[in-house]
């Protein structure tokens, strides 16, 4: 939430030491929970007796832990995992010089249901699992040595409730804030910018007081990226409503891009009589961005096409439990794929989520909502719509209007009420709310239906972007369909993928399933499907038909696909045992299926050259060999030393391919530009499994007891090639100051718990999750697999 000062310390002695003098305090307060899977109303109760209930540190997600079957009421669309009911409860005590100070707590999201009580005493419920929310603490708490109980109910089970995984518990992070008096609430702040003409910005910084004494004075300063002053802001409003607004001209600003993102920082103080009493300081970026009809999407007044991404919550094998780390590194395997957005499909994100995409540089379309009045299943968000969206819209609007990497606002997705009149009040509704907390970027809807006569929310007119969801064949006639109109594709594609499996001919595409019916049979035999970007779903379309389409016109603004990386549920084409989907470019272990090579060849300027399938096949048989690549006029493939011809993308062409009967051996592609050679990848036919190689994406993580190591498991032959039909089972074990969290293969019909410290390779590949403790100190993680040589990789534990 763009908070500063989060502390994690013994809470008695952070409040009576040197923080006891901050005017607010923000204090981690994810640690020494206690919790039980089941109901007990009596749970909420100051002296319920919780010795046997399990410890633990938050975020947490519950269902990730569980075994996944058939049988679950979720259903294989929300992952075939356990729902349920819990209960958290925490322990704490508040020294008495606090008596005089305001305490809140913070949740940034529970799945679903949540009910909260102090001391017994009971605070409120929230039904929406997405959103983040504060109750007050102060008339209930006790001081000294007595002591406070906190306990905290969640629903999750009432199932199907929900078309992905959603994952259960309190699942993102918890604070409590302490402060003086509530004068200012973090809510309130808004800061925004424009660009001048004078090569200038003006900023513009808004709040409002919750309460005004007689000889309050604010003020807010702007620091930049470095923390280096850079001027105080003036006030220019104070009036009847306690709003006050400051502005400031600041001169050659540097501006926020995905390239170059920039970020500065604005302390607000309030004082009364000269004492310091608040102070509250969130980051922010100055860019303009704008839609122009005719030549699509301009950031600082440039235009740039949107190569983005649709994202669900959930981290692959970590569940939906928030990890910095975890979505860290999901961005950076985007970002390395010229990936510039993301869409945060379908609800608010993780606010730590945004704080990431500020810092790294990706444009984010924030999304409310994935349904209104009308259903999509028999217990999702529709029964609590009526009566909560107006406070759940505000509370996202709010929370997050200050990130500059947000660039629009989407009240939602594939919404029912296209379909009926009631479609246009509500569509008025919701984007009268965005805009009054938000003037400053527009607002769209993700649509599936594209005759304007049959879309109510279209004839709202209140959309300022049309989102278009699929119905690729259509785009190029955009503006003549839609007069005065602008374009976004918020959803596209919806190819389907399994990485490392492959069908031939690659040139023939699958339609799996095909429009109208929700899945296939066994196709394949071992629930995969091709990998050489020939299978869409009905809906839509292979990744190159719809890139050619983007690319092609300045008038379509860019897209998000669907989906960056595969994701928990909707296992789409396939039921069960499938439980994970087939959309990603990356798949749900984090590792990059071949189409991402196609992006990274369009998407980035630094030379791609990616051949596949792999070289292990029968004598004889005719394999389609795929090449993507850029920076070069051509490709040379060899094999054995021997030329198997030039190829060059022609038209539109986005590989090249050449048809070749398998011989063991070295295939090799050689790009060349102007004649000269840009890249070489050769693929060998690799032997029999041999040896494990473990690779760690960072061999040194902080001793906090929430960083993570990506290691990666290899099955190589006994030269060290890669073996990919190579499915041993692989033990994970780990000795001193870390664990295993989690192990996985990104094989989407895999049913073992991802809690198992054993993992089947997939494809000759497996993922080991390492978390840090609390303690600096060495790990040492150890992969072992019958008849393999074992492997070890040494990790430190640091500060």
């Amino acid at each position: 939430m763009n908070k500063k000062y989060v502390l994690t310390f013994s809470f008695l002695v952070l409040w009576q030491c040197s923080f006891a003098q901050l005017p607010r305090s923000v204090i981690d307060f994810n640690n020494d929970w206690k919790f039980y899977l089941g109901n007990d109303s009596t749970a909420s109760n100051i002296d319920y007796d919780d010795a046997t209930w399990r410890k633990l540190s938050l975020p947490h997600d519950w269902s990730i832990e569980g075994n996944f079957s058939k049988d679950n009421p979720a259903t294989t669309q929300g992952g075939a995992l356990p729902g349920g009911i819990g209960w958290y409860r925490k322990t704490f005590t508040v020294p008495v010089s606090s008596k005089n100070k305001n305490v809140s707590i913070e949740f940034d999201g529970m799945y679903r249901n949540s009910e909260v009580w102090i001391n017994g005493h009971y605070l409120g419920k929230r039904p929406n699992g997405y959103i983040s929310f504060q109750y007050d603490l102060t008339p209930h708490l006790k001081y000294g040595a007595e002591k406070n109980v906190i306990a905290v109910k969640v629903d999750n089970s009432q199932q199907p409730n929900s078309r992905w995984y959603t994952g259960s518990g309190i699942y993102r992070n918890v604070r409590l804030v302490m402060i003086k008096k509530w004068f200012t609430k973090p809510a309130e702040f808004f800061v925004h910018s424009k660009l001048l003409q004078d090569n200038s910005a003006k900023i513009t910084a808004e709040t409002q007081l919750v309460a005004q004494n007689k000889g309050l004075e604010m003020s807010a300063e702007i620091y930049d990226a470095k923390g280096n002053y850079v001027s105080r802001m003036d006030a220019e409003i104070i009036n009847q409503n306690n709003y006050f607004r400051f502005s400031f001209k600041l001169k050659n600003p540097f501006l926020w891009s995905p390239i170059n993102p920039k970020l500065y920082r604005v302390v607000f103080k309030v004082f009364i009589a000269a004492v310091l009493i608040d102070q509250y300081e969130t980051t922010f970026g100055i860019r303009s961005t704008h839609f122009d009809r005719e030549k699509g999407f301009l950031l600082n007044n440039k235009p740039l096409k949107i190569k983005g991404v649709c994202l669900h919550h959930d981290l692959g094998a970590l569940g939906t439990a928030f990890n910095y780390r975890a979505a860290e590194r999901q961005l950076q395997i985007l970002k390395a794929m010229g990936c510039n957005a993301i869409r945060t499909s379908h609800n608010p994100p993780a606010p730590e989520f945004l704080d990431l995409c500020d810092k790294m540089g990706f444009l984010v379309m924030d999304e409310a909502f994935d349904m209104w009045q009308k259903k999509k299943n028999k217990f999702d968000y529709y029964l609590d719509f009526a009566a909560w969206h107006k406070q759940d819209l505000e509370d996202m609007i709010l929370r997050d209007r200050n990130h500059p990497c947000i660039f629009m606002w989407s009240i939602g997705n594939e919404i029912r009420e296209q379909f009926d009149s009631t479609g246009i009040a509500l569509t008025k509704e919701l984007v009268d709310i965005v805009k009054g907390l938000d003037p400053t970027r527009p607002v769209t809807s993700a649509l599936t239906e594209t005759d304007t006569a049959k879309n109510f929310i279209y004839q709202s007119n209140a959309l300022d972007v049309i989102g278009w969801n699929y119905n690729q064949q259509n785009f190029p006639e955009f503006l003549k369909r839609y007069p005065g109109k602008i374009f976004i594709g918020a959803e596209t594609t919806s190819a389907l993928a399994t990485r490392g499996h492959y069908n031939m001919p690659s040139d023939s595409i699958r339609v799996w399933p095909p429009r109208g019916k929700k899945e296939v049979p066994n196709i394949n035999g071992d629930w995969t499907v091709s990998a050489y970007d020939n299978v869409k779903a009905g809906w839509g379309s292979t990744h190159e038909e719809t890139w050619k389409i983007i690319k092609k016109y300045n008038f379509l603004s860019g897209l998000f696909v669907w989906t960056g990386f595969d994701y928990l549920g909707e296992p789409t084409p396939y039921p069960w045992p499938a439980r994970s989907s087939y959309f990603g470019i990356v798949d749900l272990a984090g590792f990059p299926k071949d189409v991402y090579y196609m992006y990274q060849s369009e998407w980035t300027n630094k030379p791609v050259l990616h051949i596949f399938p792999h070289w292990n096949w029968e004598q004889g048989k005719v394999v389609d060999v795929w090449a993507y690549y850029n920076n070069a006029d051509e490709i040379e493939l060899f094999l054995n030393g021997k030329t198997l011809g030039i190829r060059k993308k022609i038209n539109e062409e986005l590989h090249v391919m050449w048809r070749v009967p398998f011989e063991p051996g070295t295939l090799k592609a050689i790009s060349r530009k102007n004649g000269k050679i840009v890249l070489v990848k050769e693929i060998k036919t690799a032997g029999k499994p041999a040896k494990i190689e473990l690779t760690a994406d960072r061999k040194i993580i902080k001793a906090d007891g929430k960083d993570l190591s990506f290691i990666t498991a290899r099955i190589l032959d006994k030269d060290g090639n890669l073996v990919p039909y190579a499915d041993n089972l692989v033990e994970f074990s780990i000795s001193g100051n870390a664990n295993i969290a989690a192990t996985d293969n990104g094989y989407q019909a895999d049913t073992l718990s991802f809690t198992s410290s054993k993992r089947r390779a997939w494809k000759g590949m497996a993922l080991a999750i390492v978390k840090s403790s609390s303690k600096k100190g060495n790990s040492t993680l150890t992969a072992r697999s019958p008849g393999l040589q074992p492997a070890t990789i040494a990790l430190k534990i640091a500060e």
